[in-house]
């Protein structure tokens, strides 16, 4: 785990900032001092923020079409041939439909490729169940070789995104299209496998990822407030994940809550229990979505009635103390 960083500030009204601008914009700075780097796309210029780079370098944007399988073919070809492709597609669309591809062009043959999942979680709420992708932690985390990342703010997006183009293997990145604050310090240095030490606690540990880590951060002050303290990490490496973090912090705070735009099946939650139960049991609660085909609705609507606004993990949390014992 890393160090403790400085709490973040919680502003009544945080400014949110989108994902995508920051990988956006870190890929084409990438682009102009490395020649290799590419980008391949199924006809999602647009939604994956990728005008700027094909204005830049238009010999080095491939758009595929609506051909999730052969996009993937494609990264992985130009990854063959010496170069960096960034494979951008929507993320429910990009492990759903091309996961074998993703199995066995990327994964099994450790292809130096980056998989970039879009608009994942709910994003696309109003597009309803077909377009959610509530399943790509499960779907891609079993895979060998193929670390999995949800990086929680713009900050960590661009830091994620340059120690992706330095690392010698395929990776997957999880980014939403929600608007969230910033929660890491600029200069923030990812480490795949650290999870982020947001706020210390003694009494219950909060874990979360994308979306859902400045929530976590605002129910631990409400916690504070009806006395317990609470230990938040923002846990973006799925795959490899931080069994250090995690066994530290069922010893020391006896109770650990998950929270995800995910389902609650194969997710973070699942990954965290699994450490969990193989090395210090303790009483956990994995909030997410709960094993249905999560309905129409702008993903912050469905956030809250899956049970994760702010004051409802609080009373999860809190809940969880009391079962200590």
């Amino acid at each position: 785990m890393n160090a403790p960083l400085s709490q973040p500030k919680l502003f009544a009204t945080p400014q949110l900032f989108d994902c995508r601008d920051a990988f956006a914009e870190t890929l084409e700075a990438l682009a102009a001092t490395d020649e290799t780097v590419v980008a391949v796309c199924n006809d999602s210029v647009g939604s994956s923020k990728l005008g700027g780079f094909k204005t830049k370098f238009p010999e080095r944007l491939v758009n595929v079409g609506i051909a999730e399988q052969n996009m993937v073919g494609v990264g992985a070809g130009l990854a063959n041939g010496g170069r960096l492709p960034f494979v951008c597609a929507a993320a429910c669309f990009l492990t759903g439909r091309a996961l074998e591809q993703i199995k066995a062009d990327i994964a099994y043959s450790n292809a130096n490729v980056k998989l970039v999942g879009i608009s994942s979680g709910m994003a696309y709420g109003e597009l309803g169940p077909t377009h959610h992708s509530i399943e790509d932690f499960a779907w891609t985390r079993v895979l060998p070789n193929l670390p999995v990342i949800a990086p929680a703010d713009r900050i960590e997006t661009a830091a994620a995104i340059r120690w992706a183009a330095s690392y010698a293997g395929p990776c997957f990145l999880r980014l939403s299209r929600v608007g969230v604050p910033d929660l890491l310090p600029e200069g923030h240095v990812f480490e795949l496998g650290k999870a982020n030490l947001l706020r210390e606690g003694g009494d219950v540990t909060l874990i979360a990822n994308g979306t859902l880590t400045h929530r976590i951060l605002t129910a631990a002050k409400l916690l504070a407030e009806r006395g317990i303290e609470a230990r938040v990490l923002n846990m973006a490496t799925v795959r490899p994940i931080d069994e250090t973090a995690i066994i530290a912090a069922a010893r020391e705070t006896g109770a650990i809550l998950t929270a995800e735009e995910h389902s609650i099946f194969g997710g973070l939650g699942s990954a965290v229990a699994e450490v969990v139960v193989d090395h210090a049991p303790v009483p956990m609660k994995r909030l997410g979505v709960p094993g249905v085909f999560a309905h129409t609705g702008s993903a912050e609507m469905l956030l809250d009635e899956y049970g994760m606004t702010p004051p409802a993990i609080a009373d999860a949390a809190a809940a969880l103390v009391q079962r200590k014992g």
